[in-house]
Formats: C-alpha cells, sequence, structure tokens
C-alpha cells in the first residue's frame, strides 16, 4: 500500500484520494480519533479538490457552529440566555438564519465575511438580541472599527452585512422594531491612498528593480505592472493558465475553487507584454513542481491574497519611500489606456471592469488581437 499526500488533507493511497486532516486541539474531546481519514471515492485528482474544498468549509462551519455554543475563551458572552430568548433572537440567531436563507451557494468568501463581521458585534456589544442594539451602540462599533485601521469603505461594506443579516430576522420572526445599524452616519473619508494611480515613471523604475531581485514575490509586481490585473486574480493563477506557446502570448483569467472572480465580466482572457510577459516566463521557468504560479501564497484550499498583498506593500513602501500601493497599478493600467486613446470597451475589457449597457451583453467581446494592438502601445 503505496501513500502520498498530494496537498494539504489530500492523501493518494494506492490511485484513491483521501480526505486526511487533523482533529483541532480544542476539539479532540469531540472525537475517538486524533485525525479524520475517509476516502473520497474518487481517483479523478480535479473531483478530490473540488470535494476537498466542500468537506474543509464544511467542517469549518461545524466547528464554529461548536465554537460558538462552547466558548470559554475569550468569548464566554457568547452563550445566549434566557433573556436573550425572551427578548427574541440575538446576533448569533440572525447570523445563522441569515446563512439558512442566503448563503446558499456561496462561496467560501461570503460565509466568512458573515461569519467575521458578527464575530466584531460579539467583541464590541456582545451577542444581545437584535433588537436591544441602539444607534448610539452602532456608533461605538463604527468607531472601533475605524480604529483598527479599517478604511472607510470597508467599515461600509461591514456596516452593510451587519444590516442584512439584523434586517432579515426581524423580517423573518415579524418583528416590530429598528435595526440600529441602519442610520449611522460615516465620517467623510479624505485619504485615497490606496487608489491613487502609480505615474508611468515610477511603474518602470518598480519593473528595472523587479528584474535585479528576480523572485516570486517580483514576478507577481511585474505581472500586475503591465496587465492590470487584480491581485487576486493573479495570486490565484496556475501555471496551465499562462499561455506563452500562442501566436499572441495571454492569460487565460477564470475562476478556480480557491479563488473565485469578482463579476462575471472578470473571466477573460489578457495579452502578455512588457514585464509581465518577462514575469511570465520566470514563472513557467523556475524549478519548482508546483501546479501554481504561486505557491508562496496559494494552494488547493485557498488563495491568500491579503498575505500576498501585505508583503507587495511592504516592499513598495521600502522601495519608493511613499504611499503608492500595489492596487495603485490597476488604476494606472486604465490611465495608460487612456492615454493611447484606447476605446472605454476595450479599456473595460482588458482590466475586466464592469460595462454599463444592454448591448455589452451580446456577442463574444474583442479578440485577442485587438486587445494586444491597444496593450503594445502603452
Amino acid at each position: 500500500m503505496r501513500n502520498k499526500y498530494v496537498t494539504n488533507h489530500l492523501l493518494n493511497r494506492d490511485g484513491n484520494y483521501y480526505f486526511v486532516r487533523r482533529v483541532p486541539n480544542d476539539l479532540k474531546n469531540l472525537y475517538a480519533v486524533k485525525r479524520l481519514c475517509f476516502s473520497l471515492k474518487t481517483k479523478s485528482y480535479s473531483s478530490a479538490i473540488r470535494m476537498i474544498k466542500s468537506v474543509s468549509q464544511r467542517l469549518e462551519d461545524y466547528w464554529f457552529g461548536i465554537r460558538l455554543q462552547n466558548m470559554n475563551v475569550p468569548a464566554m458572552h457568547l452563550i445566549k440566555t434566557d433573556s436573550d430568548n425572551d427578548n427574541g433572537p440575538n446576533i448569533i440567531d440572525a447570523l445563522q438564519l441569515y446563512l439558512k436563507l442566503k448563503g446558499v451557494n456561496k462561496n467560501k468568501t461570503f460565509l466568512r465575511t458573515a461569519h467575521r463581521n458578527v464575530e466584531y458585534i460579539i467583541k464590541v456589544l456582545g451577542n444581545k438580541s437584535i433588537q436591544s442594539y441602539s444607534s448610539l451602540e452602532a456608533g461605538k462599533f463604527r468607531d472601533w472599527l475605524i480604529e483598527q485601521g479599517m478604511s472607510n469603505s470597508t467599515v461600509k461594506r461591514v456596516f452593510s452585512s451587519v444590516r442584512s443579516i439584523i434586517n432579515i430576522a426581524i423580517n423573518e420572526e415579524g418583528l416590530d422594531c429598528n435595526n440600529g445599524f441602519s442610520k449611522t452616519y460615516f465620517p467623510i473619508d479624505n485619504s485615497n491612498k490606496t487608489r491613487t494611480p502609480i505615474p508611468s515613471d515610477i511603474i518602470k523604475e518598480v519593473q528595472t528593480l523587479c528584474r535585479q531581485k528576480d523572485d516570486e514575490i517580483r514576478w507577481l509586481v511585474a505581472l500586475i505592472s503591465d496587465t492590470g490585473m487584480r491581485l487576486g486574480e493573479a495570486v490565484g493563477l496556475l501555471k496551465s493558465d499562462i499561455k506563452l506557446d500562442s501566436d499572441i502570448p495571454y492569460i487565460e483569467l477564470k475562476p478556480h475553487s480557491w479563488r473565485s472572480l469578482k463579476t462575471k465580466g472578470s473571466e477573460r482572457n489578457i495579452p502578455i507584454i512588457g514585464s509581465s510577459l518577462w514575469a511570465c516566463k520566470r514563472i513557467l521557468e523556475s524549478n519548482n513542481d508546483s501546479i501554481f504560479a504561486f505557491p508562496k501564497y496559494t494552494n488547493q484550499l485557498k488563495c491568500n491574497s491579503n498575505s500576498a498583498s501585505a508583503a507587495l506593500n511592504k516592499w513598495l513602501k521600502e522601495q519608493l519611500l511613499n504611499s503608492y500601493q500595489v492596487h495603485g497599478f490597476r488604476h494606472s493600467m486604465r490611465d495608460r489606456l487612456r492615454a493611447v486613446e484606447c476605446p472605454s470597451d476595450i479599456v473595460d475589457r482588458i482590466g475586466g471592469w464592469i460595462t454599463y449597457g444592454v448591448g455589452q451583453s451580446y456577442g463574444k467581446g474583442y479578440p485577442l488581437e485587438v486587445l494586444n494592438k491597444w496593450m503594445k502601445k502603452i
């Protein structure tokens, strides 16, 4: 019998794939074994990868529910009390109802975001009846989020999620109450550092530094700099998504189980030019055996674009001594295409931006040759 670990949680035993995962230390008392191991009943690698994602997510959700019900550290305040039940559903009840109604077929990011935002609420305001959260407490919650260093847009997204969770509970339970988070004021945020386009001369300087350093992180920077891709899009690429053998080298950007795409329009083919072409060649020439373009940040279970963002922004700050951040390359791409008078719908197609209008839903879009013609002008 031959055992071979293919990746985290995936074992190949004589051609059959098995799910393997250690039981977390805080939950060992619930299991008769220290390690979960069971057959996925498939010999297909691609099927096994899809299945372990589903199994892992269901386990995480199950374990999360157990921890919420039985937390002794650091959240005894999560335990429901009789008074909570008397006053209607609490925020955990509301979350469970929300996920039951809205979480079906949603991706891992949606589920984790909802869980995380409720955890924020509990940490700051406690697990109380949703009717008891006041507008004063909502303001306190807003201030706490800002103190954590979150931008205005991020705070607004957290509030949008919390409002939706509570609104569904109010409507489904037939409660006669207001949502304390519905009318919270957000101060005007004049800082726009993360959206500042990077000037062309700075881009060239960064690209030169990338070639000198010549490692995985610098390949990622170079790839983004001349494609305008979102960081998560680039980090989650497979090597097979990079098509260098084509007459026009390009990246086939499509969703994967470990990394979804932001919008339907995000699925696209992007011509590879300049420093992005150099980066793609270096990625495919690398000696590692991984199927992923950036295995430091991506595996079959997740795409850790947040870690990549932190590393890239730290390096940019060290080199440029200013506020430019990696997302600025994407904004610069739009400006660079405008500067060569590229038609706006082609700009949108290259960057995967949403294009409005009924007519845009017809046809297959622009061929790669047209996109490449404009990319080569920047």
